[in-house]
C-alpha cells in the first residue's frame, strides 16, 4: 500500500510540473502585450482595412453517408431501449466477463454487449434475427452466402485489432447495404439459421487477405476446370494364335541418340519453365504481415448434423467461399454465439483452428454463459462418497439449476425483410467488381445494361493485369437467346452459345469473322429442326454437315468448293454461287434394307462426272461390296441415244455367286443417283443461303439486342403498365360516378320541412327556388375566391418586384437567383389562377342550367313543376 502511495503521489506532484509550465507558456504572451504601446486611431483604421480586403475562402466539407446519419425517430422501440430481461442478460453477462477476466487475465475482453445504432447496449446473441426468406434460391447455404456477398459492400473495422464498438441489426444493415465483417456474419448466421441450418457467429483472428477481402492471390472459381475422369480401357488378352508383328530392323543406337537429344531439350525447357515459376512465385508471395495472428475477423461456422451437412466447416460471408475447419486463413476463435447461447473458446489456439474440436457440450473445451443449452453436455463421471445422501444432492442440483437458468430473450430486430426489387438488383447499384489473380469479374444487375449482360470475367496474363487473354460475357432476358460470349484474344476466337428458342435454332456458334465463306462452327438444337441439323462446319473452300434422326439416314455431307468464277455485274454470293467440285454423304444402317443394299457413303465428283458408293459391311464380313458409276451425255456428238454399257458401272462384291445385278438394274441407279446428285447439290445451295440469312440475323441481333420482359413485370412492360392505368381510371371514374348518383342536391332543403308532412306545390316550388339560389350563391362564392386568390399573388408579386427594383445594386447573386425563382412560381400560380377563373366563369352557367333540368325531372318534384309551367 505504501508503494502505491508513492507511486500516486509521483504522478500528481509531475502533473503540477506540467500544469505550471502550461501556465507559463499562456501568460508569457500576455507579458509581452502589455509593454507594447497602445494602438493608435490610424492603425486601427489601416489593420480593418487590410482585414477587409481578405477574403475567406470556407472549404466545403464532403458529404460522407454513413450508417451514424440513421434517423432513430423512426426506428422501433426495442431498437431505442431494453426490456427488463434484457436488462438482467446484461448484468449476467457483466458478471460472466468480471469472472473469465480474473481467470483469464492475458486474454483479450469479450465481445458481449456492443452498442447498436440507437446507441443501445444490446447482447450479440439477440442480434440475431432467425428468418426463413420467401425466395427458394436462399434454401441452401451456398445461395445465402453469395447473396449476402453481392448485396452487401465490405467496410473494415476501424481497429483491426479490436472488435467493433457497434453492431448494428441487420435491418439497417440491409437498408444501407454495407457493413464490416460482424454485420455481413449476423445477417447470414441469421438466414442459415431460419434455413434449418446449426450455424453459429464466430469472433476470432483471420490473414491478412481474409480480413481485408483481398482476392488478388486467389484464383477466380469461375477459371477452375473440371478434372475429367479419365476411364481407362481394359487390355484385350492377346490370342494364342494371333499374328506376330514384323521384325524391328531400326538402329536402337539412333534411337538412343534421338531420344538423348529430346530429353536435353526437355531438361532444358523443364528448366526454363522452374525458373520461370519461381519468379512468378517471388512476385506473388505476399509480404510479411506484421499483425499477423492479431487482425480480428468474423466469420459463420456451420455443424455437421442439420440439413443433412456430413462435416462442419467455416463461411467467409464477405466472399461467399466456404473452408475447412483446418484451413490456414483462420489462426484462432475467441468466441461464438448463436440465438440461443454464448460460447467462449477455452482451447490453444497455437496452431490456428486446426486442432480444435467443435463440440459445444465439453464444458472443459467451450465455457458457455447460459445454462439450458440445447448441446448436450459430457458425462461427468460419479464420485463415491458415502456420508451424503443422493436425495439431498439431487434436490439441491435442482433448486440451483433453477436459480441460475436463464433463457435467451428474443430477438430485438425486427424481421429481416427483402423486397423482389431488392433481391433482383443484388448488388449495391445494380453493380459489383471482384479482382483476382490474374482476372477480374464484373457483376450486373438484370435489365442495367441495355444489352442484358449480368456478369464479366475478363482473365489476363500477367499479374498486373494489363495484357487481356480471354473475354467470358454472360446474358440475361436477350430475345436472341444469347447464354455466353466467349472471346479470346490471342487467337481471335469468338464463340457464343445461345439458349433454346433461338428462331434458326441456333446453340453454338464459333468464329474469328462475322464475313461470310470463313472459318466458322455452327452447333444447334436438333429437337428444333425439322432437317435434324446438330452441327455445320464451314472454312473458305469446304463445308460440313451432321445429322441426326433423319427419315432418310443421312448422317453426314461434306462439300467442297471450287473458286468462284468471277462475275462483274453480280457480286453477291447468293447471285453468284461458289461451283461445287466434290459432295460427300454417309448414312446410318438402316434395318430394313440388306448389308449389301444399304449405301454407307456416296460421293459426288461433279467435274469428272463419277459417282462413288460404298456399302454397309455384314456382321460376318470384313470389306464391303462398292460400286462406282461412270456418269456419260445421254446422247452423243450425233444425236444418238447411248445405251447403258457394262464399263459404265465398276462394282466389287463380296458374295459374286449370290446374285448379279443387271444392266437395267444398273441404269436404274444411276438414273435415281443423278437425281439425287441434284437434289444434294440444291441442299448444300440451301445451306449457303441459310448461313448467310443467320449472319445477317446475328449482326441485326447485335445491333438491336432487345431485351424480353415478362408479362408479369408490371413494372418494366410497358404494355401491361398502359393496360393497369387504364383499367385503374375506368374504376375511379366508375367510383366517381357512383359517388355523384348518390348525391342527393335536394336533401338540405327537404329536411326543413316538418317529417312525415307531403309536399305541397308551393313547398315543391319554395324548394327547387332555394336550391337553384343556394347552387347560385356557390358558384359566385367560389368565383370571387379565385378572384381574391389571384390579387393577392398580384400584389404579393408586384411588392416583390418594387423591393427588386429599389434593392437591385446591392442584391447579392443568391439574392438575385431567389427573386427569380420566386418570380417564377409567383406567375406559374398566377396563370393557373386566372385559368381556372376563366374556366369557372365558362362552366358555371352551364352548372345552373344543368341542375335546373335535374329538377325539373326529378320525381319529387316533376309533378308539382307541370302544374306551373
Amino acid at each position: 500500500m505504501e508503494v502505491l502511495k508513492e507511486k500516486v503521489e509521483e504522478e500528481e506532484e509531475a502533473e503540477r510540473e506540467e500544469a505550471a509550465e502550461r501556465g507559463e507558456k499562456m501568460t508569457r504572451p500576455l507579458e509581452t502585450r502589455r509593454e507594447e504601446p497602445p494602438m493608435t486611431q490610424e492603425m486601427l483604421r489601416d489593420l480593418e482595412k487590410k482585414l477587409s480586403e481578405i477574403e475567406i475562402v470556407i472549404p466545403e466539407q464532403p458529404l460522407i453517408v454513413t450508417k451514424d446519419t440513421i434517423d432513430i425517430s423512426k426506428l422501433p422501440l426495442s431498437y431505442r431501449s431494453n426490456t427488463l430481461k434484457e436488462e438482467h442478460l446484461l448484468q449476467v453477462a457483466d458478471n460472466f466477463a468480471r469472472q473469465y477476466s480474473h481467470l483469464c487475465p492475458d486474454r483479450v475482453p469479450l465481445f458481449l454487449h456492443p452498442l447498436n445504432e440507437c446507441q443501445v447496449p444490446k447482447f450479440v446473441s439477440t442480434t440475431i434475427r432467425p428468418t426463413l426468406m420467401p425466395y427458394p434460391e436462399l434454401y441452401n447455404w451456398d445461395s445465402c452466402a453469395q447473396f449476402v456477398s453481392d448485396f452487401l459492400s465490405m467496410v473494415p473495422l476501424p481497429d483491426p485489432l479490436q472488435p467493433p464498438s457497434h453492431l448494428y441489426s441487420s435491418t439497417t444493415v440491409l437498408k444501407h447495404q454495407k457493413g464490416n465483417c460482424f454485420d455481413f456474419s449476423t445477417l447470414l448466421c441469421s438466414m442459415l439459421i431460419g434455413a434449418g441450418y446449426d450455424a453459429y457467429c464466430v469472433n476470432g483472428y483471420g490473414s491478412q487477405d481474409l480480413c481485408q477481402m483481398d482476392l488478388t492471390r486467389d484464383v477466380c472459381p469461375l477459371t477452375m476446370k473440371h478434372k475429367e475422369v479419365v476411364q481407362e480401357e481394359e487390355k484385350v488378352p492377346p490370342k494364342k494364335y494371333a499374328i506376330k508383328p514384323p521384325r524391328d530392323l531400326s538402329s536402337r543406337f539412333e534411337q538412343e541418340q534421338k531420344m538423348k537429344k529430346q530429353q536435353e531439350i526437355q531438361g532444358e525447357k523443364e528448366k526454363r519453365w522452374k525458373e520461370e515459376e519461381q519468379r512468378l512465385l517471388e512476385l506473388e508471395k505476399a509480404k510479411i504481415d506484421p499483425l499477423h495472428g492479431l487482425r480480428v475477423h468474423a466469420w459463420v461456422l456451420v455443424l455437421s448434423g442439420k440439413r443433412e451437412v456430413p462435416e462442419s466447416f467455416f463461411i467467409d460471408p464477405l466472399t461467399a467461399r466456404s473452408y475447412s475447419t483446418q484451413d490456414d486463413h483462420f489462426l484462432g476463435i475467441e468466441s461464438l454465439w448463436n440465438h440461443k447461447n454464448y460460447w467462449v473458446n477455452m482451447q490453444d489456439c497455437w496452431n490456428g483452428c486446426k486442432d480444435l474440436v467443435f463440440d459445444l457440450g465439453d464444458p472443459v473445451r467451450w465455457e458457455y454463459l447460459l445454462l439450458g443449452t440445447d448441446k448436450p453436455q459430457l458425462a461427468v463421471a460419479e464420485e463415491e462418497d458415502d456420508g451424503m445422501n443422493d436425495d439431498e444432492d439431487m434436490e439441491n442440483l435442482g433448486k440451483e439449476d433453477e436459480d441460475k437458468s436463464f433463457d435467451m430473450p428474443p430477438s430485438w430486430v425486427e424481421q429481416i425483410e427483402i423486397s423482389p426489387e431488392a433481391f433482383e438488383t443484388r448488388c449495391p447499384n445494380g453493380k459489383k467488381v471482384i479482382q483476382y489473380k490474374r482476372a477480374k469479374l464484373e457483376k450486373w444487375a438484370p435489365y442495367l445494361n441495355s444489352d442484358g449482360l449480368v456478369c464479366r470475367l475478363t482473365t489476363y496474363e500477367d499479374l498486373e493485369c494489363t495484357e487481356t487473354l480471354e473475354i467470358k460475357e454472360w446474358y440475361q432476358h436477350r430475345e436472341d437467346m444469347l447464354e455466353l460470349k466467349h472471346i479470346n484474344k490471342n487467337t481471335g476466337l469468338n464463340i457464343d452459345y445461345f439458349k433454346p428458342g433461338h428462331p434458326q435454332a441456333l446453340c453454338v456458334h464459333s468464329y474469328k469473322s462475322m464475313q461470310p465463306e470463313m472459318d466458322r462452327i455452327m452447333e444447334f438444337y436438333e429437337t428444333a429442326r425439322v432437317d435434324g441439323l446438330i452441327k455445320r462446319e464451314e472454312t473458305p473452300k469446304t463445308m460440313t454437315e451432321y445429322y441426326q434422326g433423319r427419315s432418310d439416314f443421312l448422317s453426314y455431307r461434306h462439300v467442297d468448293f471450287g473458286d468462284r468464277v468471277k462475275k462483274l455485274a453480280l457480286n453477291s454470293a447468293e447471285s453468284n454461287p461458289r461451283p461445287m467440285v466434290k459432295i460427300t454423304e454417309r448414312f446410318s444402317r438402316n434395318p430394313a434394307k440388306p448389308a449389301d443394299e444399304d449405301v454407307a457413303e456416296r460421293v459426288f465428283l461433279i467435274p469428272e462426272e463419277r459417282i462413288q458408293l460404298r456399302y454397309h459391311c455384314r456382321d460376318d464380313h470384313i470389306t464391303a461390296s462398292k460400286r462406282e458409276f461412270l456418269r456419260r451425255t445421254e446422247v452423243d456428238s450425233k444425236g444418238n441415244k447411248i445405251i447403258m454399257t457394262p464399263d459404265m458401272c465398276i462394282s466389287f462384291e463380296v458374295e459374286p455367286m449370290e446374285h448379279t445385278k443387271k444392266l437395267l438394274y444398273q441404269y436404274e441407279a444411276m438414273m435415281k443417283l443423278k437425281n439425287e446428285e441434284k437434289l444434294s447439290k440444291h441442299q448444300a445451295w440451301e445451306s449457303e443461303l441459310e448461313v448467310l440469312e443467320i449472319l445477317k440475323l446475328r449482326e441485326e441481333e447485335e445491333e438491336a439486342h432487345t431485351l424480353t420482359i415478362s408479362i408479369y413485370d408490371t413494372k418494366r412492360n410497358e404494355k401491361s403498365k398502359e393496360y393497369r392505368e387504364a383499367m385503374e381510371r375506368v374504376m375511379h371514374e366508375e367510383h366517381l360516378r357512383q359517388v355523384e348518383a348518390q348525391l342527393d342536391y335536394l336533401a338540405p332543403f327537404l329536411a326543413q320541412l316538418p317529417p312525415g308532412e307531403k309536399l305541397t306545390r308551393w313547398q315543391a316550388a319554395r324548394v327547387k327556388d332555394e336550391c337553384l339560389s343556394d347552387f347560385k350563391q356557390r358558384l359566385i362564392d367560389k368565383a370571387n375566391l379565385i378572384q381574391a386568390r389571384f390579387e393577392k399573388e398580384t400584389q404579393e408579386l408586384q411588392k416583390k418586384q418594387q423591393w427588386y427594383q429599389e434593392n437591385q445594386v446591392t442584391l447579392t447573386p443568391e439574392d438575385e437567383d431567389w427573386y427569380l425563382s420566386y418570380c417564377s412560381q409567383a406567375m406559374f400560380r398566377i396563370r393557373i389562377l386566372e385559368q381556372r377563373l376563366n374556366r369557372h366563369k365558362e362552366l358555371a352557367p352551364l352548372k345552373y342550367l344543368a341542375l335546373e333540368e335535374k329538377l325539373h325531372k326529378d320525381p319529387r318534384l316533376v309533378d308539382f313543376l307541370k302544374v306551373f309551367a
